[in-house]
């Protein structure tokens, strides 16, 4: 068996074609693009790369991108009252602080200093809250992405067993929750796990999310499993031993090119809702 490659590419391009449409038509009611306001904290050139990454693609569906620069030697009480501001600007829809943040910056704070209404990027307790609950209110956006991917390659998930390695608070824990909610039987690993290959073994989704590369072994896989990566480590490299894994899995996601692309696909979508829900409450 030799695992089909789930493209998150391809359905990325047919999320930014829906993007793109309702952004056109939001332009044409409203007279202005919808706004995602991107906080930077320091000169970090991976940060730098992502942050770019995001307007071109803002800037490719016709939205509106702000590159919000603050000094890495800022504190935490500059970078919340920044966020503070953009927050109540009624002019800026959606907010991502690009993270990590430097190391004597609270990031949780940071988080926080949010509103619910603009966490486009899904980090705050309250949208972790909501997610976990079922209720309304925007995904952390990488996992939204897996979810995505998923149903646009058909993945039954009710009544499956999912693995999910990494109990990151924007990652593993909200992934967890989403499949959670679909029904799916969850068990998270994380570093401190014992006999991590015999449960990945039972698996029938894997979510690998631990930032160690080639972590899961391919041999650990059991036939038919659905692999999805959202590791990233230099050289291009996964949580996952891909060629090995690609053996055993009916689906993977490779690295780069699966889950990346539906990570800012999903951040643009709900900066677009949030722009809507913004003008349905002003109308209100």
């Amino acid at each position: 068996m030799t695992a089909q490659i789930i493209d998150g590419t391809a359905v990325a391009a047919k999320a930014y074609d829906r993007i793109q449409a309702d952004v056109q038509e939001f332009t044409r009611i409203y007279g202005r693009a919808p706004v995602l306001a991107t906080v930077l904290v320091g000169d970090d050139p991976a940060s730098q790369t992502y942050v770019r990454m995001k307007a071109n693609r803002c800037k490719s569906v016709g939205m509106e991108s702000r590159r919000i620069e603050i000094p890495a030697e800022a504190s935490t009480e500059e970078v919340v009252a920044r966020i503070e501001e953009l927050s109540q600007d009624p002019g800026v829809d959606g907010i991502l602080l690009q993270h990590p943040v430097p190391a004597h910056v609270d990031g949780r704070a940071a988080f926080e200093a949010i509103i619910p209404s603009k966490d486009v990027d899904g980090v705050t307790y309250a949208s972790f809250a909501k997610m976990a609950l079922g209720a309304t209110g925007f995904r952390a956006a990488t996992p939204g992405g897996i979810l995505s991917l998923l149903d646009a390659y058909d993945v039954p998930l009710a009544g499956k067993h999912a693995v999910v390695i990494g109990r990151s608070p924007i990652l593993g824990k909200p992934a967890g929750m989403l499949l959670l909610e679909r029904d799916a039987t969850v068990t998270y690993c994380h570093s401190k796990t014992k006999d991590l290959d015999a449960i990945v073994s039972t698996a029938d989704i894997v979510i690998a999310a631990v930032g160690r590369p080639e972590l899961i072994q391919g041999s650990w896989i059991k036939p038919g499993a659905v692999v999805i990566d959202a590791g990233y480590n230099p050289g291009n490299v996964g949580d996952v031993e891909y060629e090995k894994a690609s053996e055993a899995a009916s689906l993977i996601t490779p690295v780069p090119g699966g889950v990346g692309p539906m990570t800012i696909a999903t951040l643009l979508e709900q900066t677009v809702a949030a722009a809507l829900d913004a003008r349905t409450l002003t109308a209100t």
